[in-house]
């Protein structure tokens, strides 16, 4: 069964180059919908493809193991259904780190991979009390104690409040919720969602990125406020060849928060 997702393209256009466009955990394909509207304003050329991952936004059902390869073999499959042949990648977050497997995988197949943009997210293993794999497993805990359904889309936020979560957090988590018999349940399944975040945790990107043998170009855009990027990581990135780092002077959801921004860095590099 192929991924839901959604295909932004310039009106009028037939695209010649494709890229996916990855959103982050617990979030769904519509997240990245406005970066892809302004990139393919300015360059028309490009069609993009924007999936809700497995076990988000519509994409259920489908069987496991419940990790980013297998996130990567959805893409394959959706492609193949597509007719399509993307060889670029952009990816928020947890999107980010499917972007670098992805790429890997690809390679080691011998399959042509232009790009990979990687949106604030760390290539090495999470590490310290921010590290986003424990942060948003302390979410999913928390919905998990929450009863089913939830009879107004704003109690969701009353209950995360409540538990010490931002006001900023609880209400992106209403955008997850969809209606249902009796109120509100998620659009996501909590059982994946945690299962694809243990493997996130275990996989670690640097071999590939450091590899000689690498080709594809890889950008990676750090949040200047997210407190995840350690010297220690941010060290790792000299003299790495195909290997570029950018910075937005934002916290983790640099699209939301500097949209220009990124979408300058984007357009201004190029995307294959």
């Amino acid at each position: 069964m192929p991924l839901r997702h959604f295909v932004h393209t310039a009106p009028g256009v037939t695209p010649t180059r494709w890229a996916w466009v990855l959103h982050g955990i617990l979030g769904s394909g519509q997240n990245l919908r406005a970066v892809a509207k302004r990139l393919a304003a300015d360059l028309p050329e490009w069609g993009f493809v924007l999936p809700d991952l497995r076990h988000h936004g519509e994409s259920h059902d489908l069987p496991g193991p419940d990790t980013l390869r297998a996130c990567v073999a959805d893409l394959d499959a959706l492609a193949a259904d597509l007719g399509i042949a993307p060889r670029t990648a952009i990816g928020h977050s947890f999107g980010g780190k499917i972007a670098y497997v992805w790429g890997e995988v690809h390679e080691a197949r011998g399959e042509p991979v232009d790009r990979v943009w990687a949106l604030d997210v760390p290539p090495g293993l999470p590490v310290g009390p921010a590290a986003e794999s424990s942060e948003v497993l302390q979410v999913v805990r928390t919905l998990r104690e929450l009863p089913q359904p939830l009879p107004r889309r704003d109690s969701i936020v009353t209950e995360l409040t409540a538990r010490g979560f931002s006001h900023a957090t609880a209400l992106w988590m209403t955008t997850n919720l969809r209606p249902a018999d009796g109120g509100y349940v998620w659009r996501f399944n909590l059982d994946g969602v945690e299962a694809l975040l243990r493997d996130y945790a275990v996989t670690d990107c640097w071999p590939w990125l450091a590899s000689t043998e690498r080709r594809a170009r890889v950008d990676v855009v750090q949040a200047g406020r997210d407190p995840r990027w350690t010297p220690e990581e941010l060290g790792r990135f000299g003299g790495v060849q195909r290997l570029n780092l950018h910075r937005l002077e934002t916290g983790h959801w640099v699209h939301v928060e500097d949209p220009e921004g990124l979408n300058r860095l984007l357009v201004g590099e190029g995307l294959g």
